[in-house]
């Protein structure tokens, strides 16, 4: 009788410390709980994910600005025929500042995500070389 009593109460126990480590039952899905912080977490995701696009709008809108870098870079091929040296030093920076957009845009690829705010700034970016462009072909 005493091995019976020892055998249930060895049982129990090994019961009693199962359920507990998973977390007091929970269900099917044994210890997982709902823990306060996890909705704020994806929450604080989403809003990352928020202000970015999408692929196949930050590889259209790379297409339009190397588009726009290969047109200015075909003017500058022009002008090269008879340039002063001021001229020459305007365009060096032009060139600097044109590798620093490129430079931009291969690392946005190479992570494959851009927010707006950086897509923004870098066609702002274009802008300004694009006006820098015409101020250097009003001086020829």
């Amino acid at each position: 009788m005493k091995r019976i009593f020892l055998i249930t109460v060895l049982i129990l126990g090994v019961a009693a410390y199962g359920f507990a480590q998973m977390g007091g039952g929970g269900g099917m899905m044994g210890g997982q709980k709902h823990e306060p912080g996890m909705m704020e977490q994806k929450g604080q995701m989403m809003e990352q994910h928020k202000g970015m696009m999408s692929h196949d709008e930050m590889m259209n809108n790379m297409k339009d600005m190397m588009g726009q870098m290969s047109g200015m870079m075909e003017k500058m091929s022009g002008m090269m025929k008879d340039m002063s040296k001021d001229n020459m030093k305007a365009m060096s920076g032009m060139m600097k500042d044109m590798c620093s957009e490129m430079k931009n845009m291969s690392d946005m690829m190479d992570k494959d995500m851009a927010s707006e705010k950086d897509m923004t700034k870098m066609h702002d970016g274009m802008m300004e070389m694009q006006n820098k462009m015409s101020d250097m072909e009003m001086k020829k």
